[in-house]
């Protein structure tokens, strides 16, 4: 019989059905019973709760990196995870989640985490989602913002917080808003962390502390009408002193708003700022500007050298004065060697003073201070006497000097004293600079040479913020006195960009360019520049040189200052005379020509440069007149020719 009769037969037909059934149903049983030892052995599987933060330029990574130690020295579990990393479609797994987020420029994100929060506010809108996707989970977020940025100010947490709520996650701690700027953010954070681990380790839900502080710190989600009343207040006054103000509620209550505005009246100094810059050695003129002693002015009264504009300019430091008629800035530079512990803006919205009096007031000020040098190891009566009647002007401390509406009048005032005047611009108001009257030498801060690298470096306020730059340096071109680009080199941020320089030349067309190495001021959170980003003096001249290269001769490299890492540029055809360099400025005929009324330029007042402030000198740019003090520091010298620390002149 054949094969094919035998399956054909029904006996055989029904024992082949039964042997299948008989496997199918032990495959079911195998597939079930390893499925029930699973959840046996794993009966709730929970995912490991998670710090997700959202950076742009590191500060929130390094906020959740402390937190993640801190829960971790008391034993709390927590992953960190970059949010560009993260899946979204993961978070109904989430049952603990913590967010640190920064608001970039606009109320955006940061780049690399857009597809982040733009999933969860597309998830928040979506019906189908619904209110009870994120129900199982727990979340506090903490903003990292500025106040500077108006009503984008710590946009980004707000949505987020916003959006995790309408999904059906439950906030353990309210939301959160830092301050980066305000000088006081990480007193902010760690007592927001302390919050979070109170709840972690007690199991509750921590409720908004509207005690001292809330200056800088806002907790809790205010209604939409709050929100609209505060907008005025947030071009702030308080922005830069983060966790030191009164509560909004206790301000409100005694009837003073808690940004400086009192009766109807705008202060840019409030007394909390003012007591911040106090601490610092300023020296608070009324109610917008400041004086400080220099330290080169302190150098230069003991006979220890001057600063490198007195190589560059023959500016006496130790009768040079350090002010500024506004302490509001429109950037907030990284390498910002105040740590932004003044206010910002993007034009004048607070009290004017008389500019008669803030240059009185600067000069008894900085008179007072000299006079404190006296009985100094080195201060000599003639040398203090001198020091007593101030002839240089520096309008660059801190700020943007030229935001202030009375400029003009307060160049004059200084001009009417024989004082002469060094301003230094952002480049982010051409309109004040097309207006400005002639003084002794206008700088413009280049701090970066294409669009991305400014935006990154600057960080400015103003959306059009290139476009400003742009119309700054062709609004130089047109001014007939001394005109200087002034570059800070930043390792590992602008000192690849040559090229791109050189081509901003011909914009502006400065007389000079000033090279200098960024000065290290301390790490913060709000600058994450070290070491490591200051470029020796050798970098700085290899820079230089390769930057007079690039124009073809136009310019070269005429002087240098070795103990600031400084050079400079200058034009050949104005400056340089049968070979010789003509950089330093003779004072007295400035000021004989602006007396006059008539017009005149830059050449009109240049004299002769020392051989010993000449590139390439081996001086180095210092004073033989002067006595060399060098202080022992150990620190690596390979590339340090003149063996010399990274230090540099403000």
């Amino acid at each position: 019989m054949s094969i094919s009769n035998s399956l054909s037969s029904v006996p055989a037909r029904l024992t082949l059905l039964a042997l299948f059934s008989a496997t199918t149903f032990y495959c079911l049983y195998k597939s079930r019973r390893l499925r029930y030892l699973k959840l046996s052995l794993n009966p709730n599987p929970k995912p490991k709760p998670k710090i997700i933060f959202l950076s742009e330029t590191g500060t929130s990574k390094t906020l959740a990196l402390r937190l993640h130690r801190l829960l971790a020295s008391n034993g709390v579990a927590f992953d960190v995870v970059d949010s560009r990393h993260y899946e979204p479609e993961d978070l109904p797994k989430e049952t603990l989640l913590i967010l640190i987020a920064s608001t970039w420029q606009d109320g955006a994100p940061p780049a690399a985490s857009r597809f982040f929060a733009t999933w969860l506010a597309e998830a928040a809108a979506d019906f189908r989602a619904g209110s009870l996707l994120l129900s199982s989970c727990r979340v506090a977020v903490f903003g990292v913002g500025s106040r500077a940025y108006g009503e984008s100010f710590n946009a980004v947490a707000k949505g987020l917080a916003t959006h995790l709520r309408a999904l059906g996650s439950k906030e353990v701690v309210p939301l959160c808003e830092g301050d980066v700027d305000g000088g006081d953010l990480d007193k902010v954070f760690d007592r927001w962390c302390e919050k979070v681990l109170a709840v972690l380790k007690g199991g509750g839900v921590a409720e908004c502390d509207d005690g001292d502080g809330g200056g800088a710190l806002e907790c809790g989600v205010y209604s939409s009408s709050e929100e609209e009343s505060d907008v005025e207040s947030e071009i702030v006054d308080l922005e830069d002193i983060a966790g030191k103000a009164p509560s909004r509620r206790k301000t409100l209550a005694s009837g003073e708003e808690s940004n400086g505005k009192l009766s109807g009246r705008k202060e840019m100094v409030t007394p909390v700022i003012r007591a911040n810059l106090v601490k610092q050695g300023y020296k608070i003129i009324g109610s917008h500007s400041g004086v400080k002693i220099c330290r080169w002015t302190k150098a230069q009264l003991r006979g220890r050298g001057g600063c490198y504009k007195h190589s560059f300019y023959g500016i006496e430091s130790h009768r040079c004065m350090e002010a500024t008629p506004s302490l509001a800035c429109a950037n907030k530079c990284v390498f910002c060697w105040r740590h932004h512990t003044n206010p910002v803006g993007k034009s004048w919205q607070w009290e004017m003073d008389d500019p008669r009096e803030i240059v009185n007031s600067a000069i008894d000020l900085h008179t007072n201070m000299v006079k404190q040098m006296k009985g100094v190891p080195g201060v000599t009566l003639e040398r203090l006497n001198e020091g007593l009647s101030p002839r240089h002007c520096a309008l660059s401390l801190v700020g943007e000097p030229i935001m202030y509406p009375e400029i003009n009048a307060l160049v004059d005032e200084l001009h009417k004293r024989r004082i002469s005047t060094f301003l230094v611009t952002n480049a982010q108001f051409p309109e004040k600079i097309k207006s400005l009257k002639p003084i002794t030498q206008l700088y413009v801060s280049v701090d970066a040479a294409t669009k991305d690298s400014l935006k990154a470096i600057d960080r400015p306020l103003f959306g059009d913020f290139w476009e400003r730059f742009i119309d700054s340096l062709t609004a130089l071109r047109e001014k007939h006195q001394r005109t200087v680009y002034r570059l800070t080199l930043v390792k590992g941020w602008n000192t690849e960009d040559v090229d791109a320089y050189s081509k901003l030349f011909s914009i502006g067309d400065p007389d000079f360019v000033e090279i200098k190495g960024v000065t290290y001021c301390g790490s913060s959170t709000t600058s994450k520049l070290t070491m490591e980003n200051v470029p020796w003096h050798a970098d700085v001249k290899a820079f230089s040189e390769a930057l007079a290269l690039k124009s073809q001769g136009e310019y070269e490299v005429a002087c240098e200052h070795a103990h600031s890492c400084c050079v400079l540029l200058a034009k050949t055809n104005k400056f340089k005379i049968d070979g010789r360099w003509y950089t330093w400025i003779d004072y007295e005929k400035f000021h004989d020509l602006v007396a006059s009324g008539k017009t005149f330029d830059s050449r009109d007042y240049m004299t002769a440069t020392p051989s010993w402030a000449i590139y390439g000198s081996k001086e180095g740019g210092f004073d033989p007149g002067q006595s060399r003090f060098r202080k022992e520091r150990h620190h690596k010298s390979s590339h340090n020719q003149l063996g010399l620390v990274p230090f540099q002149c403000i």
